[in-house]
């Protein structure tokens, strides 16, 4: 049997049509075409971990997404199907509920679509499509009998629509807040950060601009503005190649190449962010903006895992958008990005900032 978790009561009440969440953060967004019951959240915790749905047996969702590791794998690209690597780092599953867009380019709008395809990537869970992930499902039966409970469908009316709904459920109740910063910000309470913390938030609002795109606000804070800039990450790799690479691209994707595929296997191509969806020329290298709820413990950073440390990222946007000084400076680059002069105190006033966003109860997601 699929155990019924208690973990919606994280949130309180339902206000409005969202979930009440932790201090610092707005209710929870929840479509009316998917409301939560626990039954629901419980049944996608199981499918969010259930390893059968990949070609080898090996990866699920939490292969990429561990709860031990807050909802990372920590390592610059994901491993997949054999072991197969692709060119996008895992993002974390915390707080994903809500982005507008998902996957590092938006190519989805939401968490059901976005949990459609990873299975079906070549790199990722390796299935030719999702009639494996339907077989298996039809099969156990636990799963027909909670898919019953929770959809009211039979084993053989089970589709990847109910099979999303139900992990887009569990992802809802990943949500973490009330952290050091949310204390001393929202609650008032001036001892909940460290001097260097509180120093560090001034750099944050002030002279390091961070705010701009990772955002706070008078009575909560995303630290994300779903909003995709190209910050000079991977520029190096299609330096003087980015218009035809587009128009590759472009042909290919005429032809018939699926996006997915094509961003996770080819890196060139992967480099080309935001574009990649919008066909726009003025998005070429623009990734999404992630949340920094977290960031201490979900290295190495940025799109590629290009930067292993806090430390290393905030050298790369002091820099204006390059590892080294004397790196050339990308001609799609955001026009925020610039060289910030923040002085070695400044800087690491910064990352302890950053480490006062860890919100204290995430190993309450390790235990399931």
């Amino acid at each position: 049997m699929i155990k019924k978790l208690a973990i919606v009561l994280v949130f309180g009440s339902v206000v409005g049509g969202a979930l009440a969440a932790p201090l610092g953060l707005p209710p929870v967004p929840v479509p009316e075409s998917n409301p939560q019951t626990p039954e629901k959240i419980a049944l996608g915790d199981k499918l969010f971990h259930d390893a059968r749905f990949s070609a080898d047996g090996k990866v699920s969702c939490a292969t990429c997404h561990s709860q031990a590791k807050a909802f990372t794998d920590n390592l610059p690209v994901s491993k997949g199907f054999n072991g197969m690597t692709g060119t996008r780092n895992a993002p974390t599953v915390i707080n994903s509920a809500y982005m507008k867009t998902l996957f590092w380019d938006g190519r989805e709008p939401d968490l059901e679509g976005q949990s459609k395809q990873p299975p079906i990537n070549p790199v990722e869970g390796g299935l030719p499509d999702h009639g494996p992930i339907l077989a298996v499902i039809r099969k156990d039966s636990d799963y027909v009998e909670a898919f019953k409970d929770v959809f009211g469908v039979d084993a053989s009316t089970i589709n990847m629509d109910h099979v999303a709904k139900a992990i887009a459920s569990f992802e809802r109740t990943v949500v973490a807040g009330d952290s050091p910063f949310d204390r001393y910000y929202f609650a008032g309470d001036e001892k909940a950060m460290t001097p260097e913390q509180t120093r560090g938030l001034a750099v944050f609002t002030g002279k390091g601009r961070c705010v701009s795109c990772h955002r706070i606000e008078q009575t909560q804070a995303l630290f994300m503005d779903n909003r995709f800039h190209n910050i000079g990450v991977g520029f190096k790799k299609i330096r003087g190649k980015e218009a035809l690479t587009a128009e590759q691209f472009l042909h290919d994707k005429r032809k018939g190449a699926d996006v997915d595929v094509t961003v996770l296997t080819r890196q060139n191509m992967s480099e080309l962010g935001r574009f990649a969806v919008t066909e726009n020329i003025t998005e070429v290298g623009a990734f999404k903006t992630p949340t920094l709820r977290n960031i201490d413990k979900t290295g190495p950073y940025m799109h590629d895992g290009s930067l292993e440390t806090l430390a290393d990222v905030v050298d790369f946007y002091n820099n204006g958008g390059r590892v080294k000084e004397t790196d050339p400076v990308s001609a799609f680059l955001s026009g925020g990005i610039r060289p910030l002069d923040l002085s070695d105190d400044e800087k690491s006033d910064l990352v302890e900032f950053m480490k006062a966003l860890t919100s204290p109860d995430l190993d309450r997601f390790t235990k399931r």
